[in-house]
């Protein structure tokens, strides 16, 4: 059998799992760079028979699945990976297996974002090295509106964050009620008025024919040109040619993001020069902790699979 893991970036799937307790009958190959061009990549993965995958890195498509003959084993990290035809290996019969993730690290992550925007974090530590002692003064958030798009487990783990720093809570989805937003923390509001009156707005939504492009030239027309705009939930939830203008005009003021449409990123994006964002490359999950249970339990299901037994099944 032939085993490969795709898009290690951070080389750790070796260092914390026992891959070698799968024994001699399976040849790994490891690999840590990202093919996103369908041709190259069937022609890469063609001779394996088990993938272990990271999260939504490489999209598995139904024409993918198809050119990949040998598959019998998909692995994902994370108990979701919309970017995986399920069906499609259904049909192929390809077992598709999954494991569990914390849903902290990107609760914890949007604060990182929302503090190094407003505190200039970035600018302020490539000025300290730099010998510029001092370069602007940051935004404090005490008083401040915090309005959630999306109050699930993620949001609501903000949301205690926020009513920690005396900030009033706001939140909205299409299924939120009054009673849930309270025992969280929060207030619900119309959308309309969350993107009023709410100085951060952080986005924890599912991606979904109804939420994607929910976020639009409408809505940041509606926002303060003093608030900023928060996404550690998918990319395509915001539409980011009117992110892009949105905040070049300067009708809003900044943005901290960590998904985008377009994974990875490409050099040229206006993400990446603007001097009102604060960009991360899609880690709102990644920690020790959680790849030590990822890759920890993709080498449980390989063995499970291997040795007949039930898998943890997507």
């Amino acid at each position: 059998m032939r085993l490969a893991i795709l898009d290690d970036y951070e080389e750790a799937a070796l260092k914390l799992a026992d891959w070698e307790s799968l024994g001699s009958a399976i040849e790994m190959d490891v690999y840590r760079d990202h093919v996103g061009e369908i041709d190259a990549l069937a022609d890469r993965l063609l001779p394996y028979d088990i993938l272990v995958i990271m999260r939504e890195r490489t999209p598995f498509p139904r024409d993918l699945i198809a050119r990949l003959p040998n598959l019998k084993l998909l692995v994902t990290t994370g108990a979701k990976n919309q970017a995986v035809d399920v069906a499609a290996c259904k049909e192929r019969g390809i077992v598709v297996s999954g494991t569990q993730s914390s849903k902290k690290p990107p609760a914890e992550l949007t604060w990182g974002l929302i503090l190094s925007l407003l505190r200039r974090i970035p600018q302020m530590d490539r000025s300290a090295r730099n010998g510029r002692w001092g370069d602007g003064i940051g935004s404090g958030l005490n008083g401040k509106v915090l309005g959630l798009l999306g109050l699930g487990h993620v949001g609501a783990l903000v949301a205690k964050v926020g009513t920690a720093f005396d900030m009033k809570v706001v939140a909205w989805s299409q299924n939120l009620t009054a009673e849930r937003a309270t025992a969280a923390g929060a207030v619900r509001v119309e959308k309309e008025e969350l993107f009023k009156i709410a100085d951060i707005i952080s986005i924890h939504l599912v991606l979904s024919a109804r939420t994607k492009g929910l976020v639009g030239a409408p809505e940041f027309n509606q926002m303060k040109p003093s608030a900023c705009i928060i996404n550690t939930s998918r990319g395509p939830i915001i539409h980011e040619p009117a992110l892009v203008d949105s905040l070049r005009t300067g009708r809003i003021a900044g943005a901290g993001l960590d998904v985008f449409e377009t994974e990875p990123l490409p050099p040229d994006h206006p993400f990446l020069s603007l001097s009102n964002t604060v960009v991360t490359p899609h880690v709102g999950y990644v920690t020790t902790e959680n790849f030590r249970t990822f890759f920890t339990q993709a080498v449980e299901d390989v063995a499970a699979w291997l040795e007949g037994r039930p898998v943890r099944l997507l």
